[in-house]
C-alpha cells in the first residue's frame, strides 16, 4: 500500500500525469492508515502517513549548507545578457561554451539533504553558508520523496537545491478558504509560500498546497558526480524529484536571448509565477574554473522580466532619513493594485532621479515593483500633469532633526543627501535597528516598534547602551511585559558570542555589507587587528577596494567611534574571528588544489578537507588542468578517471596524511597512524 500511494503521489506531483481521482486517492491513504493502526510495528519513517506534520516547534535551528547556496545576480537587459557571456569566454578563452536555461520561479529556495536514500534534513537558503532547519515542514510536501528509489544503490550522502512555491489555482483556492473563515487574504503566491514554510507548527504547512522543482546537484558522495547540469537534472529525475518544465541549450548569446524570449511567451502558461530565465554553464566542472563573487556565482545568472506596472496618483512627497543619514524620497500615492498587493508608497531613490524624470507633486505616474519586490515610480505621464501639480523642493536641514544636510559624491556626481548629524533620532534608530537585525547580531526583539520606544525614552542612544538596559527599565515601556523583557534582554546577552564579522556587519560601516565583514574576518584575528590594520594593507585584501578601505579607516579613526568600542569591550561582547585563516606560505600544501573522491578508509569527507585546509591546500569539488592531486578511496568514480586522463597524481589517504605532514592533527578513533 505505501508503494502504491507512493507512486500515485510521483504521478500527481512530480509527473503531472494522475491516474486515479482525488477520491480514489484518499480512499487509498485511509486504508494505509488503517492497516498502520493496526499493525503501528510496520510504520516507517518514509510513509505515506508520516507527512500530516508532528507536534508544534519552538524555534528553527540553524543549519549549516554542506556546499555554499549562493544566489544569483540579475540582468534586466539583453545586452547584458550578451555582455555576461562575452565576461565568461574571456575566463575561459580556450573552451566552446555550452549553456542552458530555464525558468526562474517565483518561490523560496531550500536545500534538501539525502543519507543512504532517506531525507534527513530540509533547510532555507538563509546566508549562503547556512539556514533555517525545516525539515518538519519540507517533510509534508508530497513532491519531496521521502526516501529515493534510484535503479541501484542511492548515494551515501546528497544535496540538491530546489524552489518550493505554491502554484496559482492552490493559491486562488488557498485564499478562497481563508476569506470564508475571515481571515487576511495572501498578497501573492510567494508571500504565502514563504509563510507556510516559517510555520512553527507543521501540520499548518501539511494544510497548504506546496510543491517543488529541483533545479541543482549541490554535495555528492557516493555516486559518480555528472558531467553537464543537463545530465544532473536528468539523475535528479531518475531519483524521484521534479524538475523544470522545460530547458533550453544553447551555446551563443542570441541562442539565449531567443530562448529567453520563448520563455515569456508561454510562462504566462505556466501553473506557477515566474519572475524570469536562469542563464547556466552546462558543464559543471567550469563552474570550479570560473569561480564566485563573495555573494553569487560567475558562471550563472538571472535574466528577470519586465515587472508589472501600473498607473496612479502622486499626492504628496515625503522624506526619510536612514541609518547612514541618508535622505530618500517617498512617493505617497493613490492606494493601486500591483502585483498582487495594495501600494500606498513608492521609492524615488534621490534628487538627481526626481529631476532626470521631472517629477512633479499632482503628476499621474507610472509604479512598478524593481526586482518584483520594492515599488517604485518609474515615469511621468507628461501629457496628463494638471495645471496645480508642482515641483518638490529637497530640503537644506533634516526633517528628523534639523540639522544641515550635504551631499556625498558618488563616481563624481553628487546624488546622495545626508544628514550631519550622528546623533539624529532616525540614524540612531536606523543604526540600531541594523545592529539588531538577523543577518547581523541577531537580537530577537529588536524590531522597529521596540527601538523607537527605547531612542525615544533616552534609555538607548547607541548600540552600547543596549548592554546596559535593565528588566525595570525594559518593563516600564509600554506593551512591554515582564516575560517580553526578559526574552529580549536573554537575546541581548546572546549576541555578546557572535563571531567578529557579524559585529563588523552590525556597527554599520559605510560600504562594508556581511560579504566584505566575512572577508575581513578571514583575514584579522581580531577587531584589534583591524583596528591597527594601514589602508594599504586593506587595499591589498582580494575584494576590498580603495572606497571600501578609506570607509573602514575614516570610521575606525573617528574618535567617537573608538569610545563606542571600547564600550562595547566593557561589556565583554566577542571581538574574535572565528573565520580568520592565518597566511600559510610556509605550509607543506601551500597553494595547491586538491579535489576528495570516494570513500577513505578512515577519515570522513570533512576531516580529510580540514588535514588539507590546516596544511594551507584549497580542496575543490571538480578536477581540472589546476588541480594538483586527487585523492581517491574506494568508488572514487569519474573523478578519478578524469585525474588519470589528465596525469594529475592521485593520492590514497595514507599518501595524503604523509603529504600533509600533519602528525599532529588526529586521526578519528580507530583510525591508523600515519
Amino acid at each position: 500500500m505505501v508503494e502504491r500511494i507512493r507512486r500515485h503521489d510521483h504521478l500527481y506531483y512530480v509527473e503531472a500525469a494522475p491516474e486515479i481521482s482525488d477520491r480514489d486517492y484518499d480512499r487509498l491513504y485511509r486504508e494505509l492508515l488503517d492497516l498502520e493502526a493496526a499493525h503501528p510495528e510496520l510504520v516507517t519513517p518514509d510513509s505515506p502517513s508520516q507527512r500530516v506534520g508532528g507536534e508544534p516547534l519552538k524555534a528553527f535551528q540553524t543549519v549549516a549548507h554542506l556546499e555554499p547556496m549562493m544566489s544569483l545576480d540579475n540582468t534586466y537587459s539583453r545586452e547584458e545578457v550578451v555582455e555576461f557571456v562575452a565576461r565568461v569566454q574571456r575566463l575561459l578563452p580556450d573552451e566552446t561554451l555550452d549553456w542552458t536555461v530555464e525558468p526562474k520561479i517565483d518561490g523560496v529556495a531550500v536545500s534538501l539533504r539525502y543519507e543512504d536514500g532517506l531525507f534527513t534534513l530540509g533547510a532555507t537558503r538563509g546566508d549562503g553558508a547556512q539556514g533555517d532547519d525545516i525539515t518538519a515542514n519540507l517533510r509534508t510536501l508530497r513532491g519531496i520523496p521521502l526516501r529515493l528509489h534510484p535503479k541501484g544503490k542511492p548515494p551515501r550522502l546528497l544535496e540538491v537545491r530546489g524552489e518550493v512555491y505554491l502554484d496559482l489555482k492552490g493559491f486562488q483556492k488557498l485564499n478562497e478558504e481563508r476569506e470564508a473563515e475571515g481571515l487576511e487574504r495572501f498578497a501573492n503566491p510567494r508571500n504565502a509560500c514563504a509563510g507556510s514554510l516559517k510555520q512553527l507548527d507543521p501540520r499548518i504547512t501539511a494544510k497548504r498546497p506546496l510543491n517543488i522543482i529541483l533545479y541543482a546537484l549541490g554535495h555528492l558522495e557516493g555516486a559518480p558526480r555528472p558531467d553537464t547540469h543537463l545530465e544532473a537534472l536528468q539523475w535528479l529525475k531518475s531519483l524521484g524529484f521534479r524538475t523544470p518544465d522545460k530547458t533550453w541549450r544553447g551555446q551563443e548569446a542570441q541562442a539565449l536571448i531567443q530562448a529567453i524570449e520563448e520563455l515569456d511567451a508561454l510562462r504566462h502558461k505556466l501553473p506557477y509565477q515566474t519572475d524570469g530565465a536562469v542563464i547556466k554553464l552546462n558543464r559543471l566542472d567550469l563552474h570550479q574554473r570560473v569561480g564566485a563573487t563573495s555573494k553569487a556565482p560567475r558562471w550563472s545568472i538571472a535574466y528577470k522580466f519586465e515587472a508589472e506596472q501600473a498607473e496612479t496618483l502622486l499626492k504628496a512627497i515625503t522624506i526619510q532619513v536612514g541609518r547612514t543619514g541618508a535622505l530618500t524620497p517617498v512617493a505617497e500615492l493613490q492606494p493601486v493594485q500591483l502585483a498582487g498587493t495594495v501600494v500606498k508608497r513608492a521609492t524615488l531613490h534621490n534628487e538627481e532621479d526626481m529631476r532626470r524624470k521631472d517629477i512633479h507633486i499632482g503628476d499621474r505616474v507610472i509604479i512598478e515593483k524593481a526586482g518584483e519586490i520594492i515599488p517604485a515610480v518609474v515615469r511621468v505621464l507628461k501629457e496628463k500633469r494638471p495645471a496645480h501639480a508642482r515641483p518638490f523642493t529637497f530640503p537644506k536641514t533634516c526633517p528628523e532633526c534639523g540639522s544641515k544636510v550635504s551631499r556625498e559624491s558618488a563616481g563624481g556626481e553628487q546624488v546622495v543627501w545626508r544628514c550631519t548629524n550622528p546623533d539624529c533620532p532616525a540614524q540612531v534608530r536606523g543604526r540600531i535597528e541594523h545592529f539588531c537585525s538577523r543577518g547581523a547580531m541577531d537580537i530577537e526583539g529588536g524590531g522597529e516598534a521596540l527601538v523607537a520606544q527605547l531612542v525615544s525614552s533616552g534609555l538607548v542612544l547607541d548600540i552600547a547602551d543596549l548592554y546596559r538596559l535593565t528588566l525595570a527599565e525594559l518593563t516600564g515601556l509600554e506593551r512591554m511585559g515582564e516575560k517580553s523583557a526578559r526574552n529580549f534582554l536573554d537575546a541581548i546577552e546572546e549576541s555578546k558570542q557572535r563571531d567578529l564579522w557579524r559585529l563588523l556587519f552590525g556597527l554599520g560601516i559605510l560600504h562594508v555589507g556581511a560579504g566584505v565583514a566575512k572577508t575581513l574576518g578571514r583575514r584579522f584575528a581580531s577587531l584589534d587587528d583591524l583596528m591597527g590594520c594601514s589602508h594599504d594593507q586593506l587595499v591589498a585584501i582580494e575584494d576590498i577596494g580603495k572606497v571600501i578601505a578609506d570607509s573602514v579607516i575614516r570610521w575606525f579613526g573617528d574618535i567617537r567611534n573608538r569610545q563606542l568600542i571600547e564600550r562595547l569591550r566593557k561589556a565583554e561582547l566577542n571581538f574574535n574571528s572565528a573565520l580568520f585563516q592565518p597566511r600559510r606560505d610556509n605550509l607543506p600544501l601551500s597553494g595547491k588544489t586538491l579535489v576528495l573522491t570516494g570513500t577513505l578508509p578512515n577519515l570522513k569527507r570533512d576531516q580529510a578537507a580540514a588535514r588539507i585546509e590546516a596544511a594551507g591546500g584549497k580542496v575543490t569539488g571538480s578536477v581540472s588542468k589546476k588541480t594538483d592531486y586527487v585523492v581517491a578511496g574506494e568508488d572514487p568514480g569519474s573523478k578519478y578517471d578524469k585525474a588519470v586522463k589528465l596525469g594529475i597524481p592521485i593520492l590514497d589517504e595514507e599518501g595524503l596524511i604523509r603529504l600533509c605532514g600533519a602528525s599532529n592533527i588526529e586521526l578519528p578513533e580507530g583510525g591508523e597512524g600515519s
